[in-house]
This record gives structure tokens, C-alpha cells and sequence, in this order.
């Protein structure tokens, strides 16, 4: 009997499934689209990965330390779902790998940025440590997460948080009120 290759190996030992990550993807500067779609190339082209699905890019407006600003560059953000078998810390690594290669530079906390990937979560794995956070600590907050997240995945669910779907509508559902 043969197997698909985007299929899961059921019987394999743990260590050797590939796990579901979300990484989101960002950029204000320069060709956003651009930028967004090399990334998700080269996501693709990691080791031990084997699928990448990406989100169709949204625009958003520019959040700062002291909230959106629509003075700044507005952000285009999509959402991956990546199943790999590099562990998170690899995988973080090989995100800011591709970030410098894309000209981001981290010279302020949520300033202005050519490339934004970040790990939003790696299956159920759960992680307070400050180089690794898992889940991400804001993802429940962010419309440009969850939206293209849920657009990729509608049963997704963010773990500790819950269904992605009903986290976006309270999120919506508060900004409306």
C-alpha cells in the first residue's frame, strides 16, 4: 500500500511526524507582496518540511508600542501553516534566517520592516521561555493573525485560546462595539 506524501506516517515514532506550525507573515517596506511571496518560498524549501500553506495577504494598518497608527506604512500580513519535523527552535531560527536575508533589521520593537515572520504556534507545544514563546503571547489579538489563520484552516485552534474562528469573532465583535 502506498502513501501520499503530504499524508501523516501514523504508526512513526513521534519524533518523526511532522508537526502543524503557524507563521505569520508581515512587511511595510518595500515590495510587500514580493517580500511575502519569496518568504513562503522559502519556507517551502526548508529541511524536514513537507507542506507549506499559505493565506491569501491581506492589508492591515501599522501597530505600534502605543497601538495602530495609520501614519505608518500599512503591513501586508498572511498566515502559513507549515508541517515540519524541525523543532521550534530551529524553525524560529531558520524564520529570522530568512528575515536578515530579506534586509530586516531589529533596531525597535514593532517598528517599520521589509520582513516580519513570526511563530504563532507549533501544534500544542506550550513554551514561556523569553527566546521561544509558545503560543504566540498577542496572536488571540491580532485580526491580521487569526483572519488569514482561519482562512487556511477554519477549525483551527489556538492552543490555551481556543477555536481561531471564535477568538476573530469576539476580536471583531469588540472593535465593532
Amino acid at each position: 500500500m502506498s502513501r501520499r506524501l503530504a499524508e501523516p506516517i501514523r504508526d512513526a515514532p513521534a519524533h518523526l511526524r511532522p508537526v502543524a506550525a503557524v507563521v505569520a507573515l508581515g512587511a511595510n517596506l518595500g515590495d510587500t507582496a514580493g517580500a511575502i511571496a519569496d518568504a513562503t518560498a522559502e519556507l517551502r524549501a526548508l529541511p524536514l518540511t513537507a507542506s507549506v500553506v499559505c493565506s491569501e495577504p491581506i492589508e492591515s494598518v501599522a501597530v505600534t508600542l502605543d497601538g495602530p497608527d495609520p501614519s505608518k506604512p500599512g503591513y501586508l500580513n498572511a498566515v502559513a501553516l507549515v508541517r515540519t519535523r524541525l523543532a521550534p527552535s530551529l524553525l524560529l531560527r531558520a524564520l529570522h534566517d530568512i528575515e536578515e536575508r530579506h534586509g530586516r533589521v531589529r533596531r525597535e520593537r514593532w517598528d517599520d520592516r521589509t520582513l516580519d515572520l513570526d511563530l504563532i504556534a507549533y501544534g500544542d507545544v506550550a513554551s514561556d521561555d523569553p527566546r521561544l514563546l509558545l503560543p504566540h503571547p498577542r496572536a488571540h489579538e491580532r485580526d491580521f493573525v487569526l483572519g488569514p489563520w482561519a482562512q487556511v484552516d477554519p477549525g483551527a485552534r489556538l492552543p490555551g485560546r481556543g477555536p481561531v474562528a471564535d477568538l476573530l469573532a469576539a476580536l471583531r465583535a469588540e472593535g465593532a462595539s
